[in-house]
């Protein structure tokens, strides 16, 4: 090694410290590598899956598929020891447990030929409803008035699909029908037992609910009897009622009939099919 005049050759030692120096620098970056503590493993056909599986009506059998991302990307046996071991011949291929009751059970449209009846049974097995008036308050005159009544549609063993009402002048809805007679009746299927059962909100379309449409009149004198019947025999405290409220029956006469059970539109029933229907579930 040629040196120049007046230059002092470099040691040695210097020149081990600089390179020690350099490694120093450089070794947090060869000494760390970044791990991901979670490791998906999504493919493009698993992509496909996740996109084709958007709708409501996909997402259960994506669930309950065992080959579905879920199950793909964190297989129970890679959480065992044994998991690089090939699976013993003949071995089934696990199936996730069953769904609790009325998960992702949901009752579809029967048609309309089995409308009518579904009408008719919420009809019978009401006996409550939300009656619907054109107000005639000063404060509020031709708006919707709603009011829960109890109602009938006749003795539980003789139902009419005719909703029977015991009123007094003094309610409001008294006074709105005698200015305009037309009112709205809803029936929701959620006063029964299904929609509780199987785990449907009682908002859920799924949990099926009647509106009659009609004209509200006086039950007849010769028709007061049955009405008395009707109220009573579902209602029986409503003997007990103070009479000094002067309690008289009405009815409505009913000319549309509208039903919902699942999700989008009502159904409209044709009076001729709902009065010859026999009462069936929802």
């Amino acid at each position: 090694m040629s040196v120049r005049r007046g230059q002092r050759p470099a040691r040695p030692a210097t020149r081990l410290c600089w390179l020690l120096c350099c490694s120093a620098l450089l070794s947090p970056a060869a000494g760390y590598v970044i791990v991901s503590s979670v490791s998906w493993a999504v493919t493009n056909e698993v992509d496909e899956e996740l996109d084709s599986a958007s709708t409501e009506e996909a997402l259960p059998a994506l669930l309950e598929d065992s080959g579905s991302i879920w199950q793909r990307s964190f297989p129970a046996s890679a959480h065992k020891e044994d998991a690089h071991l090939p699976p013993p011949p003949g071995a089934a291929r696990a199936r996730p447990p069953p769904a609790p009751p009325g998960m992702f059970s949901y009752r579809r449209e029967n048609g309309p030929r089995l409308r009518p009846g579904t009408a008719r049974f919420l009809a019978q097995a009401s006996a409550w409803g939300c009656l619907a008036t054109v107000s005639a308050h000063e404060k509020i005159p031709g708006l919707p008035f709603g009011n829960c009544l109890p109602i009938s549609d006749g003795p539980l063993n003789n139902s009419t699909g005719i909703p029977f009402f015991y009123m007094t002048p003094k309610d409001p809805a008294v006074a709105d029908l005698m200015k305009n007679p037309m009112a709205s009746l809803l029936l929701p299927e959620s006063e029964g037992e299904f929609c509780r059962k199987n785990i449907v909100d009682p908002e859920d379309p799924r949990c099926a609910r009647l509106t009659l449409t009609g004209q509200m009149i006086a039950v007849s004198p010769e028709e007061v009897e049955f009405a008395k019947q009707a109220m009573f025999s579902r209602h029986p405290v409503m003997r007990k009622w103070p009479r000094q409220y002067e309690w008289f029956f009405m009815k409505m006469r009913v000319e549309h009939i509208w039903l919902q059970k699942w999700y989008g539109g009502v159904a409209d029933i044709s009076k001729e099919d709902y009065f010859k229907a026999v009462p069936r579930k929802a």
